[in-house]
């Protein structure tokens, strides 16, 4: 028996075609969704990830801020305390001098001279006193330059006065302190080492 196919062959062909080519099209619209919906995934996958770094580090410089604070905190109370111990050990070199001075005073005054006062500022010392005669001031003076604790000696006024009946030799001097090292200041048997014992 023979077939005869009244339908147009081409328009049959035609209509495959499409259906072939609606499926194909399908398919490459869900692979792309899929291809998509991936990439979407890995990256904010990633982003995800890059967030969490982000807000550790931004604790872990907030945690470094504190710290840098707090050490910055311990150098100004390091400073404050070095401050007060250099405070202290002047005071205490300080106390010290005062017994060099009246030490050295006794040692360097030579016979007919007398003194009135003595005043200290830091180590400026003012001195007032009288002498039999002026050439025993210049003798307190040589002294004064030629000790060990004391230099700079200035006079500053000499006049004539007449104390108990006799002339003498009415004088203000200035003169200053050295500063001494603070393991001369130990030395055992040294003024400074007594006022600390003291």
């Amino acid at each position: 028996m023979i077939r005869i196919n009244l339908l147009p062959h081409r328009e049959e062909r035609r209509k495959a075609q499409r259906k072939h080519l609606a499926i194909l099209a399908g398919m490459v619209s869900t692979l792309a969704a899929a291809l998509f919906i991936l990439v979407h995934g890995v990256i904010a996958g990633y982003i995800a990830i890059q967030i969490d770094r982000n807000e550790f580090i931004k604790k872990e410089n907030a945690r470094l801020d504190k710290e840098i604070d707090e050490i910055k905190k311990l150098k100004e109370e390091i400073a404050a305390l070095l401050a007060r111990k250099q405070v202290i050990e002047r005071l205490q070199s300080d106390r010290a001098q005062s017994v060099y001075l009246l030490e050295q005073l006794v040692r360097q005054v030579p016979d007919g001279v007398f003194l009135k006062t003595v005043k200290q500022q830091g180590v400026r010392v003012n001195v007032v006193g009288y002498a039999q005669s002026s050439s025993r001031v210049s003798t307190l003076m040589r002294n004064i330059a030629s000790s060990p604790y004391l230099e700079k000696p200035d006079l500053v006024e000499i006049k004539s006065a007449v104390i108990n009946n006799k002339r003498v030799a009415d004088f203000t001097m200035n003169l200053n302190l050295k500063r001494q090292q603070d393991d001369e200041a130990a030395k055992p048997g040294t003024p400074a080492a007594a006022a600390k014992k003291g």
